[in-house]
């Protein structure tokens, strides 16, 4: 079973804001800090992305991919590598658990791995670095209003 980081946050919105900032790819390079450019190539019957083609600069880790979404209910979203120059896997997921208060618990879960030799302790550091920046960063985004 390959390795993966997790972390969690508390935001201070409802799950279904939360997600709308999730869903929104156009603007993940505005609040994710690692991608610099996302693309939706195909959504499904309800408009959600299926398929989207991003560009991620995470400093150890820089390459261009297209990653496959799986929305599973309204408060979770898996997603898993379709195909990269560096990546030989990038698998993650979004849970919302909705709190009391109008606030919702973020987990989101990341497994990396790369086509070239790099030690696990530097991609684990990595993986931690894009899920806090990520989580920071939607955290401020919703909270701000920044839903589209």
């Amino acid at each position: 079973m390959a390795e993966h980081t997790r972390s969690s946050i508390v935001v201070e919105a409802a799950p279904a804001e939360v997600m709308e900032v999730i869903a929104d790819f156009a603007r993940y390079p505005e609040w994710t800090g690692e991608v610099k450019e996302a693309e939706v190539l195909s959504t499904d019957d309800r408009g959600r992305a299926e398929q989207v083609r991003l560009l991620l600069d995470a400093g150890a880790i820089r390459d261009e991919h297209t990653l496959a979404y799986d929305w599973v209910g309204p408060h979770e979203v898996r997603w898993s590598l379709v195909k990269s120059q560096m990546l030989r896997t990038l698998d993650g997921v979004y849970s919302l658990k909705d709190l009391d208060g109008g606030r919702t618990e973020v987990t989101y879960q990341l497994t990396v791995d790369v086509k070239i030799p790099m030690l696990g302790m530097i991609k684990r550091k990595a993986e931690k670095v894009i899920i806090d920046r990520a989580l920071d960063g939607l955290k401020k985004r919703v909270e701000s209003g920044g839903r589209s």
